[in-house]
């Protein structure tokens, strides 16, 4: 604060010296040399004209919306959650096996193939969460309708990887390449 006062007064001064050395060449008589010389006021009107552009600039930018003075920013933290971690930590070449041999069974009974109407990944979820009420465990394997084919395999495994990042199931192993099991997410502790 002390700082800003002694520069204040500095420029003050200053400007009083300038003020006082244009009073005194105004006052003296000037040189009778043909010599042109320049008008001492216009350095003064210059000064001026430069004083009033930064004021209307400053005033412009006053104007602006500023930070803490218009508007505040929100101090609220996000709430902190636990992510729900599986009994079994399932490696995903696990399940893309157990689903490459589901594709497999499919690739094998193409002669009995029916045609269905097309199936619907939220039908589908529906239907394996209807059937965890009335089932602790379900196997993977299951899950899959050989005579649907293809379309049902693929429609089938997205339903249960939403489900699984839904945090409505959970996947689990009991043993290393032994059956993956499904299991409602409020069965895990």
């Amino acid at each position: 604060m002390e700082a800003f006062q002694i520069e204040l007064a500095g420029d003050y001064l200053v400007m009083a010296a300038y003020l006082a050395e244009l009073k005194s060449r105004m006052l003296l008589p000037r040189p009778s040399d043909n010599e042109e010389e320049e008008d001492p006021r216009a350095e003064l009107m210059r000064r001026l004209q430069e004083y009033q552009r930064f004021k209307e600039a400053a005033s412009k930018i006053d104007l602006l919306p500023r930070l803490n003075r218009d508007f505040f920013l929100a101090g609220a933290k996000l709430p902190e959650f636990e992510a729900v971690t599986p009994i079994v930590d399932l490696p995903m070449e696990e399940l893309s096996f157990a689903l490459a041999e589901v594709m497999r069974r499919v690739d094998q009974s193409k002669a009995h193939l029916i045609n269905f109407e097309q199936l619907s990944t939220r039908e589908r979820m529906t239907e394996i969460l209807e059937r965890m009420r009335n089932e602790n465990f379900i196997e993977f394997s299951t899950l899959f309708k050989v005579k649907e084919g293809r379309m049902g395999v693929v429609v089938t495994f997205l339903a249960v990887l939403e489900l699984l990042k839904d945090s409505l199931i959970a996947i689990v192993q009991s043993e290393e390449f032994g059956p993956i099991h499904i299991k409602g997410i409020e069965e895990v502790h």
